[in-house]
């Protein structure tokens, strides 16, 4: 299969006036396409041979005929003449707005400035609906410009025409790409010589290329020092278009000489490029010096058409989703690439490049292949190094094997990348709550109700506040507090964490679980039977609390008969001060003294009644 790949940095294209705008790519089609041309002159014949007229004629008729398998995929409307322009016409009683006007000045040394325009339109949805038949072209007024500068008639340059551009598909074609320069470009007498470099080529193969152009203003009877060169041959297309006269008002699709002041033809370039080459060079030249005065053509290039055999992928991608964690440096970015405008499959393991600003962050690469039109979605979660800042930008690139080069030959190389700015989300600041204070139930822990630092908070939801233990957990969402408002600290000291849910984030909280030794309370009777209830001096909020505490028991006459500590309590028997020690002693008051050996209290005394 034969191929060709032309890279074009595509042009942006706007509604209005485009002064002196130079010939650049306009539009790119790729698939099994080709192009044709219709059009008319308003001239009534050659305006350097008939002399004697001025304004236009009213309208003028071109015929469309496109075999029945194919398929219209663009059609542009072009209409050109003297002055400033017209932006409204008709085409078959249709009313034409135009797209965008280009104009150009030339500085006639007789009549002094004088300025040409050319509009263009798509009508692609026309003549989709429209078909083939005759087309009538009218209603462009050029009277004004006409009647007030007389250099136009003066000079014989006062000249109007139309073409109608139609780029269609047809199964039976090779796979071509198909370039539409557009633009306006003019040589004269004072501007001999133009050219026009197309650059970013890569000619694969030249079989089947061809040329077209379009151009206004050309006369037959004007042949001085004109030429029409690519890459720097001479082209032509005898009979019909001369290689000294190559602007000669001829149309090359209906094999006419009769397209007076415009040109529309189309030539064969298979033998002008080469295998290889990376630019095409049109040259335009007019003027010759006769007995010390130059005489030359006006000529006023509107547009470059090229068909190239072509069958090559071109691979663009997509930013479809970033999702950035809050507390987190990894990005899920969500992409799309894309083989819409290309003539060959995709490979599968074409390269991805992911760029924090111009630093490579990740690589990835296509799964399939990825057919002619077709697309390929994929997931990638990117770690961001530490060492770029909260905001970048992330630039995607597609066929870069991280180094920045491609693996790929595609249709064009200028149309990898997308990117999108990027920005992190910091862990929050941690913000600081007051101290919750517990009473020691044992070896430094108490029972907490976690939930009472809420009444601080702005909470929207129940679902939304979550409690830890660490800032690791929390960061995490693992090892949630079940029951805040019933928990026991498990060391000391121990800081509980907080965490609030919010629309974007979520907010950290911390506060300290301070354990304090809390009064304890001592029973004023209990009963040592075994029945299993009360049978010991049960001090509570005592044992295990205040470690080091001692506990001495009197009798009513000041005898000491029990001493105990955290590790022995009192069930009634004395292991102090009398003979009957292990007994059980009788039923009766008895004084206690209770030293905590806190330095927040003081000894504790008072009486118990024991009986049975």
């Amino acid at each position: 299969m034969s191929r060709f790949k032309i890279l074009l940095l595509l042009i942006s294209l706007f509604t209005g006036h485009l002064y002196c705008q130079e010939i650049s790519l306009f539009q790119q089609f790729n698939g099994r396409y080709d192009y044709t041309a219709i059009g008319n002159t308003l001239n009534e014949s050659e305006n350097n041979i008939e002399r004697d007229f001025c304004e236009l004629l009213p309208q003028s008729e071109a015929e469309l005929t496109l075999d029945s398998n194919t398929n219209v995929i663009a059609a542009f409307l072009y209409w050109a003449g003297s002055g400033s322009g017209d932006e409204q016409v008709t085409l078959n009683e249709e009313y034409i707005e135009a797209d965008g006007i280009y104009t150009v000045d030339y500085n006639d040394p007789n009549y002094g400035l004088l300025t040409y325009f050319a509009c263009y339109s798509d009508i692609t949805h026309y003549i989709q609906s429209t078909g083939n038949g005759t087309y009538t072209f009218s209603d462009l007024d050029i009277s004004v410009p006409l009647s007030s500068n007389p250099g136009y008639c003066g000079n014989r340059t006062n000249f109007g025409g139309w073409s109608i551009y139609v780029i269609y598909e047809d199964d039976n074609l090779p796979l071509n790409q198909i370039n539409l320069f557009q633009g306006l470009d003019i040589i004269n007498r004072n501007v001999q010589e133009k050219i026009i470099t197309l650059e970013n080529i890569n000619v694969l193969d030249n079989n089947g290329a061809k040329i077209g152009f379009l151009a206004w203003e050309g006369d037959s009877a004007l042949n001085f020092g004109e030429s029409l060169s690519i890459n720097n041959n001479i082209i032509s297309n005898p009979p019909l278009n001369l290689a000294d006269n190559a602007f000669n008002g001829t149309n090359t699709f209906t094999n006419s000489d009769e397209f007076y002041n415009c040109d529309l033809d189309v030539y064969d370039i298979e033998n002008n490029i080469d295998i290889g080459d990376t630019s095409v060079e049109i040259r335009l030249t007019t003027g010759e010096e006769i007995g010390g005065i130059i005489f030359a053509d006006l000529i006023i290039l509107n547009n470059v058409i090229t068909v190239l055999n072509s069958q090559l992928p071109d691979a663009t991608i997509q930013i479809d989703n970033i999702e950035t964690v809050c507390a987190s440096r990894e990005v899920t970015i969500d992409f799309t690439v894309y083989n819409i405008n290309s003539t060959e499959i995709l490979p599968a393991n074409t390269p991805i490049a992911f760029y924090a600003d111009t630093q490579l962050i990740a690589s990835s690469q296509t799964i399939n292949d990825i057919p002619i039109g077709g697309n390929e979605s994929n997931s990638i979660i990117v770690a961001i190094p530490d060492g770029i800042p909260e905001n970048f930008i992330l630039n995607i690139m597609v066929d870069d094997d991280g180094s920045g080069n491609g693996i790929v030959i595609e249709l064009n190389e200028l149309n990898n990348t997308t990117n999108t700015p990027i920005e992190l989300i910091p862990l929050p600041e941690i913000q600081a709550l007051e101290p919750l204070l517990g009473c020691d139930v044992g070896f430094n822990t108490a029972i907490f109700d976690l939930t009472i630092r809420e009444e601080n908070l702005s909470i929207e939801s129940p679902d939304d506040i979550n409690y830890f233990t660490s800032l690791e957990d929390l960061q995490n969402s693992t090892s949630a507090i079940l029951i805040p408002d019933n928990y026991q600290n498990t060391t000391l000291p121990e800081f509980i964490y907080i965490r609030v849910e919010t629309e974007i984030c979520f907010e950290i909280y911390r506060f300290e679980l301070l354990v304090e030794n809390c009064p304890p309370y001592i029973p004023q009777v209990f009963t040592p039977n075994n029945d299993g209830y009360n049978d010991w001096f049960n001090i509570q909020g005592l044992y295990d609390i205040f470690e080091r505490h001692q506990l001495l028991i009197y009798n009513r006459w000041g005898t000491l008969i029990f001493e105990g500590n955290n590790d022995l309590r009192w069930d009634g028997r004395a292991n102090r001060g009398l003979t009957n020690q292990g007994d059980l002693l009788p039923v009766g008051t008895y004084y206690y003294v209770l030293h905590l050996n806190d330095t927040n209290y003081k000894p504790l005394t008072g009486f118990v009644y024991m009986t049975y």
